[in-house]
């Protein structure tokens, strides 16, 4: 059997524009192919979200839905594997199904219904979808079928267990086919893909049986999308591995022979660095805009975020602009202007001191005389003026204001409140930890210096104050981060962590900070996801209260 497997980036809402990437694959592959197999969900793209909900948008899905019917009689030799939300019968709610649809010759020949609806985190479909109650298979051209949607394929032993077992969903149709499809939505999240890559091969030798999985690819809002689809052989070999990051069309056939060509998967660093790159891209194109600005200040998370925007939208679409104040050091502007130069970007230098002292004239006889150093209302009205710059670029020329806020520094609150390292369009590191940024930086340097290597080395600062480092105010940023995983990501209680060597008061400091600081995550602009995403809603804190550390 000849399959189109189609890894495609869908448009959400967008039912026309996928529906003619349909047609145009059935025109070049339909004459040759036997079946076509595109991700979960691609015709709407996922997730949909709140547009389930509306009226219009329901009978939009329901003439998109015709109209594929329409192209499935134009091409009766191919059969159409589709992911689509199908309306639920009579008034019942939520009113959809999340769907993988079976056409061929015009006809719906079957409609497999996605089981486990995941009810966390940033996807929330048991909202909009009622759950199917089993897999299916179906018979086409002498073969068995097996259909399985998303997070039916596979389950967790327990809960503490990362590697996949699977679902009975799969092992109630493995013995009953020839052929398991996966059509899947699965977003980006560091380590992942290598997990579904052993669970796939490891199924297909389990059960003796190929296995297929079409995963969509691109960026929805915070979310991306690898694609790496894949065909493993009955024996695990794999037979086709699509590229990750990019859209990838191609004809496999699951009783063909292992290729010696199958295209390498990417290291970890390197795969964040791709899926960032890929993020602000689809963030950048779906919400409309072509160019992007950011605050360049001579500190390690805006330079990568820098080289970042410059792969991701080319160079001369980029603007980044230094804004120095009395604290600045000379070589963090200097260091910037190399950095811009070394990229090709726009460069710009605007000096905030003389709106700093106007500022604290203007306040003087509301909050009295500036002190000498200054206290965290002076730091912070430096903060907010280079935001409202930035705003000022993005409302007269429409750039896209990329934030440089780190994982590290919002989950402890060290950042400023509509200053620049919350403000803007994107925050392109917000769910990238302060050590991963180094090994980005380091990522981006492989081959030649991009990055200038004082800007590496030297101490992390704000350059709010005199001689300020941010370890006056954070522990070690490979302390803070670790304490943070085993907090957030892993549940562990102040002892378990404090048990593993760390100083318990240091502990106290971290875990009461992520409390006392919920109210500005709160107020965070949309970050790329590809770690744990703390800012979900899963993770969310009362931001009153009181806890006892």
């Amino acid at each position: 059997m000849k399959i189109v497997l189609a890894q495609l980036n869908p448009v959400i809402g967008d039912l026309a524009g996928n529906l003619d990437r349909i047609e145009q694959l059935l025109a070049t592959a339909g004459a040759t192919a036997d079946l076509l197999v595109l991700p979960e969900l691609y015709l709407t793209g996922y997730p949909p979200y709140g547009l389930l909900e509306k009226r219009w948008f329901r009978g939009q899905v329901e003439a998109a839905l015709a109209r594929l019917e329409a192209i499935s009689a134009r091409y009766p030799e191919t059969g159409i594997l589709v992911g689509a939300p199908t309306p639920a019968p009579g008034d019942s709610s939520p009113t959809w199904y999340n769907s993988a649809l079976f056409l061929a010759g015009g006809k719906r020949m079957a409609t497999q219904n996605k089981g486990f609806l995941p009810p966390y985190d940033l996807f929330n479909e048991a909202v909009y979808f009622q759950p199917g109650s089993s897999a299916s298979v179906v018979n086409f051209k002498g073969k068995r079928l097996g259909i399985i949607i998303g997070e039916d394929l596979w389950a967790r032993a327990s809960a503490s267990q990362e590697e996949l077992v699977p679902s009975p969903f799969l092992t109630g149709i493995a013995d009953r086919c020839d052929l398991v499809v996966t059509l899947a939505a699965y977003p980006f999240i560091d380590g992942w893909t290598d997990q579904l890559y052993r669970f796939g091969a490891a199924s297909a030798r389990r059960f003796r049986r190929p296995f297929l999985l079409v995963n969509q690819v691109g960026a929805n809002e915070e979310l991306i999308f690898s694609g790496e689809s894949f065909l493993f052989n009955p024996e695990g070999a794999p037979l086709f591995v699509a590229p990750a990051f990019q859209e990838a069309v191609a004809v496999v056939d699951p009783e063909g022979s292992p290729s010696p060509h199958i295209t390498p998967r990417p290291p970890a660093r390197q795969a964040i660095y791709k899926a960032l790159i890929l993020g602000i891209r689809d963030y950048a194109r779906k919400n409309g805009f072509t160019k992007a600005v950011l605050g360049l200040s001579g500190g390690i998370d805006s330079a990568v975020v820098c080289c970042l925007a410059a792969a991701a939208l080319g160079p001369e679409n980029v603007l980044a602009v230094t804004m120095p104040s009395p604290y600045s050091s000379v070589g963090s502007v200097e260091d910037s202007r190399q950095l811009a130069a070394t990229l090709g970007v726009g460069f710009m230098e605007i000096p905030i001191t003389p709106y700093f002292q106007a500022y604290l004239e203007g306040l003087a006889p509301f909050i009295g005389p500036a002190r000498n150093p200054g206290d965290t209302t002076e730091e912070n009205i430096q903060a907010r003026i280079r935001a409202n710059i930035l705003m000022a670029l993005s409302n007269r020329y429409g750039y896209l204001v990329l934030g440089a806020g780190n994982k590290s520094e919002l989950m402890v609150g060290y950042c400023t409140l509509n200053g620049v390292d919350m403000t803007g369009g994107l925050g392109v590191l917000s769910d990238v930890p302060k050590t991963m940024v180094y090994e980005l930086a380091a990522e981006i340097n492989q081959g030649r210096e991009v990055i200038p290597a004082a800007i590496i080395t030297k101490p992390p600062s704000a350059e709010l104050r005199p001689d300020q480092t941010d370890q006056d105010t954070l522990p070690p940023y490979p302390i803070l981060d670790r304490v943070l995983k085993l907090y957030l990501d892993e549940n562990r209680t102040p002892e378990e962590i404090t048990a593993q060597g760390f100083n318990r008061e240091t502990v106290a400091w971290i875990i009461k900070a992520v409390h006392r600081t919920e109210y500005k995550r709160r107020q965070v602009v949309p970050g790329l996801r590809v770690t744990t995403n703390p800012l979900g809603p899963r993770y969310r804190l009362p931001v009153g209260g009181k806890i006892q550390i």
